[in-house]
């Protein structure tokens, strides 16, 4: 068991995201799912017992390799300094406490320039857009919640203190009547 508990932490390591068993059990070659997420356990047992920043979480049934939350503040910097200029990272707090969102909504929210901040966010695959009228459809991917290691149902609680109050009450009813009104007005035409 030693040898594979060694493959699945270099498997965690590797990736640096939440993984299904199976896709542990894929990547290092083991047939049987049970033994995976008893070597996962062992792992995670194995963590807690050393003194060390890291840790196996488990959430949902995936699995992650992650910093302790007591030391994430040493990192915080370094991910939000490397990704993305501060304008983009405003932007993306936005479309992820709206989301799923429009466009429009979200260039009426942050200027023209707010473009270039999704084509960016578009481009490093932390949001998708989908045709959607004359406008498109903003979501967050995968990426995104793997990335800042938050799940879906928990992400409004935590940015809501990052948004101005003014965008967090701006009712999302408004900005769907506001692309409806459009498409009835281009069908006219």
């Amino acid at each position: 068991m030693e040898s594979e508990i060694k493959k699945v932490e270099a498997i965690l390591f590797t990736t640096g995201r939440f993984m299904e068993i199976e896709e542990v059990a894929r990547l290092c070659h083991i047939g049987s799912l049970g033994y995976v997420k008893t070597t996962l356990e062992e792992l995670k047992k194995n963590y807690e017992r050393k003194d060390t920043a890291l840790e196996i979480q488990e959430e949902n049934g995936k699995w992650k390799l992650n910093i302790k939350k007591e030391y994430s503040y040493l990192t915080t910097s370094l991910l939000s300094d490397s990704e993305f200029d501060r304008p983009t990272t405003q932007t993306l707090a936005i479309i992820a406490y709206k989301q799923p969102v429009m466009q429009s909504g979200i260039i009426e929210i942050r200027g023209n320039s707010a473009y270039d901040h999704i084509k960016t966010l578009r481009e490093n695959k932390f949001i998708t857009s989908e045709k959607k009228g004359r406008t498109r459809l903003l979501k967050l991917t995968s990426k995104f919640f793997d990335y800042f290691d938050v799940v879906e149902e928990e992400l409004k609680d935590k940015i809501e203190s990052q948004i101005p109050e003014e965008i967090r009450s701006a009712p999302e009813e408004l900005e769907d009547r506001k692309e409806a009104e459009k498409e009835q007005e281009d069908e006219k035409l």
